[in-house]
């Protein structure tokens, strides 16, 4: 959108002749990724731009498979006892759920296997949150050293003002900069910022239903009782696609 707003009112050349400017982009995208270089270690900041990825994996979070995983793994229990647990979980691909199963299977105090879970469960969220917080400091550093761009090409400008032929290209860099800043912010590391953060809570509320849900079947409760607690974890809509799932499953 922004380069069809460029061409369509200064043609192509137009951003090659008045959009690139090399001191520009050292200033803005230089002096962000300095900041972000500053603020992490080495490790993490390597790291941060490697999760770029992430935001474009559309990764399988599907509450409803770990809510039907849970209800077969009950029948299972239900019928032939824990220890039968060990050998259906083979058939299941989320590690988090096989830990758990495994924990269950092995005679572990309930309140253990909650403790143990959960704090799987902060780790894995402190990692997610330290890889959405680079982005958002990209996202705040950006229009900073866009505004320092600003004020860099603004001091030029007013040193020069005898110089007409100077007011241009130092008015050029104080606006460009910040165009470039707010493009980083708002093109690039919001939008990922976001993105992280909405299959971070995706992959949490299935942790927690797998958390749930196994305590229940360790409990002992009644598969539909368990199927109607995990349920509440869904919203109504995904709540009546299942509800349909099982009507057709039913009727075949």
């Amino acid at each position: 959108m922004v380069i069809f707003g460029i061409i369509s009112s200064g043609g192509v050349s137009a951003i090659t002749d008045s959009f690139i400017d090399i001191p520009s982009v050292i200033i803005t995208i230089g002096g962000s990724v300095s900041g972000l270089l500053a603020s992490n270690k080495m490790k993490d900041f390597i790291g941060g731009f490697k999760s770029i990825t992430l935001a474009f994996k559309e990764r399988k979070s599907d509450p409803g498979e770990v809510i039907e995983n849970i209800i077969r793994l009950s029948n299972v229990a239900r019928k032939e006892g824990l220890l039968a647990l060990e050998e259906a979980a083979n058939d299941i691909d989320d590690d988090f759920l096989k830990k758990g199963i495994m924990l269950v299977v092995d005679g572990t105090d309930p309140e253990l296997v909650r403790a143990i879970m959960e704090t799987e469960l902060i780790c894995v969220e402190d990692r997610h949150k330290k890889t959405i917080a680079f982005w958002e400091k990209w996202a705040e550093l950006g229009p900073a050293w866009g505004m320092i761009g600003t004020l860099i090409g603004l001091v030029n400008m007013l040193k020069n003002l005898q110089d007409a032929s100077t007011i241009g290209p130092n008015m050029a860099v104080a606006l460009l900069t910040t165009l470039y800043g707010s493009l980083i912010a708002n093109w690039l590391c919001s939008p990922i910022a976001t993105k992280l953060s909405l299959n971070d809570s995706l992959e949490m509320r299935m942790k927690e239903v797998a958390v749930e849900g196994l305590l229940s079947i360790q409990a002992g409760e009644n598969p539909r009782i368990i199927e109607e607690k995990l349920k509440s974890f869904l919203s109504p809509q995904a709540r009546n696609s299942m509800n349909r799932d099982e009507d057709g499953r039913g009727e075949e």
